[in-house]
């Protein structure tokens, strides 16, 4: 019937994703870039890598969505670029992300919404597995192993202009 109103209440999507059993946990796995710790408890990650608690970790989403209900403020003249880019990470008011496009990683975040991602070594130091294995609580290793590869270009974005840092 054309026009009527459906009775009963309509139930509300929740935003928020459902956490997996490991959520306060250090997990070491392979991201898009290179092998590194993640965890949505930026203590711990600062802890094993004996980082300054003043430094801020870089933030990865699963989806845009996710990103707009956490941060969401992109200056509109590089809104494009951050869109389209992949394996780029952006830094608006001293706040790091990076929206991750590469399937398989993409699939791990997905399940948390969000994770704060590190390389996964010592503060100033180089990757070392034995380091890495003991430290973190959970190892997801998939079929592309864990190995380390050149780190993602980082653009420091301002209302006009881009910078990069690295």
């Amino acid at each position: 019937m054309k026009g009527a109103k459906r009775e009963g209440k309509r139930e509300e999507k929740s935003t928020q994703p459902i956490l997996p059993f490991h959520a306060d946990k250090v997990l070491l796995a392979q991201t898009d870039t290179t092998v590194g710790f993640l965890s949505q408890n930026a203590d711990s990650l600062a802890f094993i890598k004996e980082r300054p608690q003043h430094k801020h970790f870089l933030k990865v989403y699963a989806d845009w969505k996710n990103f707009k209900a956490s941060y969401g403020r992109i200056p509109k003249a590089h809104r494009s670029r951050v869109r389209r880019s992949d394996k780029t990470t952006y830094i608006v008011k001293n706040n790091a992300f990076r929206v991750i496009h590469e399937p398989h990683h993409h699939d791990l975040i997905k399940s948390y919404g969000w994770l704060f991602s590190t390389s996964a070594n010592q503060s100033g130091h180089k990757y070392e597995q034995n380091f890495c294995e003991a430290s973190a609580d959970v190892i997801i290793e998939d079929f592309r192993g864990l190995h380390e590869n050149p780190p993602s270009s980082i653009i420091r974005l301002g209302k006009h202009k881009a910078k990069r840092v690295r």
